[in-house]
């Protein structure tokens, strides 16, 4: 049997696997029932990889939503834990290392505790912070050096006051 046409060419396989079979096989699914819909005829020839990109799309597309509540909201530390003026070692979204320092008695700031110089952890100490590696000494309210080797401040990471909480959005 010969299977001609675009609308077809989906069927041109079936036609080819089915050589043998009898004749009226081709035309019960033939060009006049997928003829109205020229998009599925398209996709018939290829029905597994037309399939799965839609169904991929709505999970790519439920993936960021969830990627983006998961972190949100995230409870950091009680301010009430944290003297005005000092700060403290905490964990972040994503098992960041952050310091969080008290600025004022309803305010907080917070960095990461990821040295700029050569990628140590910093430590709390009073007003500063302190790297154990090389002797870096940042300002615990800005982020900023004090004394080298670092050259750059730490970076600033958002956090807000809820409920007597420092969060991370």
């Amino acid at each position: 049997m010969l299977v001609t046409g675009a609308a077809t060419a989906g069927l041109a396989t079936l036609t080819l696997a089915g050589c043998g079979s009898a004749p009226s096989q081709a035309p019960s699914a033939g060009p006049g029932a997928n003829a109205p819909a020229g998009p599925p005829p398209a996709a018939a020839g290829s029905a597994a990889p037309a399939s799965p990109p839609p169904a991929a799309a709505p999970s790519a597309a439920e993936a960021p939503a969830t990627a983006l509540a998961a972190p949100a909201g995230t409870r950091l530390v009680a301010l009430a834990g944290i003297p005005v003026g000092q700060s403290v070692s905490a964990t972040g979204a994503g098992g960041q290392k952050l310091i969080v320092t008290r600025t004022g008695p309803d305010s907080a700031v917070a960095h990461s505790a990821i040295c700029t110089h050569m990628g140590c952890t910093v430590a709390p100490a009073g007003a500063r912070l302190n790297c154990p590696c090389h002797g870096s000494v940042y300002t615990a309210a800005t982020g900023a050096v004090v004394h080298g080797p670092a050259s750059a401040p730490l970076a600033a990471v958002a956090v807000t006051v809820s409920n007597g909480q420092v969060v991370q959005p």
